[in-house]
C-alpha cells in the first residue's frame, strides 16, 4: 500500500490540503495517510501526529521566544515522518516550518518525494531562495500563475494549480435560523493563532461599540476555528451588547460570508475567500513593532494583499500597525456605507482579479492529479 504524509502548520494549510485529499480519495481508495494537521483532515479521518496549535507561532519574536520548542516540535515530526516511511511527503503553506520538515526528511531520506503546495511568496522577498527548495523539493505547486516565471528561471519543477480557495461551492447551507433576518451582516476575522486574536480581538471590540453608537441593524460575526473558539469566547463574554456570535463550524462559514453585507479580516488567506464571493471587505494586522521593522526592511511590495499586489493599487483598504485601531477601522466601514458607489467598483475590480487568477480547472483536482502522479510512477 503507498503511503503520503500531509504535513501543515496552520489551519489554513490544513484547509488547503484537505481540498487536495477528497479529490486524491475519490480516485483512489488503497492509500494509507498520516498527517500533521487540523480539524479539516481529522473530518477525512486522517490521525495527526501531534496537534496543530503547537506550532502556529507568528513572528520574529514569538518564533525566537519559543524556538528551542520549534525545533523540537521539528525533529520530533521529521523522526515520524521517517518512521512512517511515506512514497511523499506533501507539505502545505506554512514554509518556515513544513520546508525545514521537508529539508531534513530529504536528507534523511532522499527516496521520499517531497511535493510542496503553496510557494512561498519569492514575489515578496528573497527570490534567491528557489536555489536552496530545489535541493529537497520535488515538485512546487503554484497557487497564482505569476509565480511560474520566478521558478522556471531557476529551472525547478513546477506547475501553476490555481487556488483551491476560488472553486465556488455548490453546496448551500440553510443558515436561516442562525443569523437575524432584521439585520446585516459584518463578518469579523480576528485570525487563527492566538497571537493575532490577542492584538486583533480588543480592536475589534471596540470597533463594534462604535458600529453600535452610530447603527442598530448591524450584526457581527465572528470567524473562527474549534480550536480557538473558546479563546474568543473567553474575551468577548463581558461584551455590553448581544448582537453578534462565533461560528467556528467550517460547514456554514462560506455561506456566512455570502449573505455579509462587510468583511473585516485580517490580512491573509481568508481575504480571497472574501473577495471569491465579492462581498466588500477591508484589510486590517497588527503585529509587534520588532517583527513590522525586520518585515519592513526585507519586503519588496507596498501592499500586503494579494488583490491589491496583483492591481499594483489598494482595490481593498488595508489598515496595518498603527492604523489598525478601532477608529480607524469605523471611519473605514462607515465611509462605505455612505459611499455605494465605492463598494460597486471594488467588487467590480476584485471580481475582474479574481477571474485572472483562476485556473480552467479544479485547482484542488489539478494538485491531486500530480500527487497521483507521483504515486504511480
Amino acid at each position: 500500500m503507498k503511503k503520503i504524509f500531509i504535513l501543515t502548520g496552520e489551519p489554513s494549510g490544513d484547509k488547503l490540503a484537505s481540498e487536495v485529499i477528497k479529490q486524491i480519495k475519490l480516485k483512489e481508495n488503497n492509500i494509507e495517510y498520516l498527517c500533521l494537521g487540523g480539524e479539516n483532515l481529522k473530518s477525512l479521518n486522517i490521525e495527526s501526529i501531534s496537534n496543530l496549535k503547537d506550532i502556529t507561532y507568528i513572528g520574529i519574536t514569538s518564533v525566537l521566544l519559543n524556538i528551542f520548542k520549534i525545533k523540537k516540535i521539528i525533529n520530533e515530526t521529521v523522526k515520524k515522518i521517517v518512521e512512517f516511511k511515506p512514497d511523499i511527503l506533501f507539505s502545505v503553506d506554512s514554509p518556515d516550518f513544513s520546508l525545514r520538515v521537508a529539508e531534513k526528511v530529504k536528507q534523511e531520506n532522499p527516496n521520499i518525494k517531497t511535493i510542496h503546495y503553496v510557494s512561498p511568496q519569492i514575489w515578496v522577498w528573497r527570490k534567491d531562495r528557489i536555489k536552496k527548495y530545489k535541493n529537497y523539493i520535488d515538485h512546487m505547486l503554484l497557487l497564482f500563475k505569476f509565480e511560474k516565471k520566478y521558478y522556471d528561471e531557476e529551472n525547478m519543477t513546477n506547475t501553476f494549480v490555481g487556488h483551491p480557495l476560488l472553486e465556488l461551492n455548490s453546496n448551500k447551507v440553510d443558515i436561516s435560523n442562525i443569523l437575524p433576518k432584521n439585520k446585516k451582516i459584518i463578518s469579523l476575522f480576528p485570525g487563527s493563532r492566538i497571537s493575532e486574536i490577542n492584538l486583533l480581538l480588543p480592536i475589534l471590540l471596540d470597533f463594534m461599540k462604535l458600529m453600535n453608537k452610530k447603527y442598530n441593524d448591524f450584526y457581527f460575526v465572528f470567524h473562527s476555528t474549534e480550536i480557538m473558539r473558546n479563546k474568543i469566547l473567553d474575551k468577548i463574554s463581558d461584551f455590553e451588547d448581544d448582537n453578534y456570535q462565533i461560528v467556528s463550524n467550517s460547514n456554514i462559514k462560506e455561506d456566512i460570508i455570502k449573505n455579509s453585507f462587510f468583511a473585516v479580516s485580517k490580512s491573509g488567506t481568508v481575504s480571497l475567500e472574501i473577495s471569491k464571493y465579492e462581498v466588500p471587505s477591508i484589510i486590517i494586522y497588527k503585529m509587534n513593532p520588532i517583527n513590522f521593522f525586520f518585515i519592513k526592511r526585507m519586503v519588496k511590495t507596498k501592499f500586503a494583499n494579494i488583490i491589491n499586489i496583483i492591481n499594483q493599487k489598494e482595490v481593498i483598504p488595508e489598515l496595518l500597525q498603527s492604523e489598525c485601531n478601532s477608529k480607524e477601522i469605523f471611519n473605514s466601514v462607515n465611509y462605505f456605507i455612505q459611499k455605494p458607489e465605492l463598494v460597486k467598483e471594488q467588487k467590480e475590480l476584485v471580481k475582474k482579479t479574481i477571474k485572472s487568477m483562476q485556473n480552467d480547472e479544479l485547482s484542488s483536482l489539478n494538485a491531486a492529479n500530480i500527487v497521483l502522479n507521483y504515486i504511480n510512477n
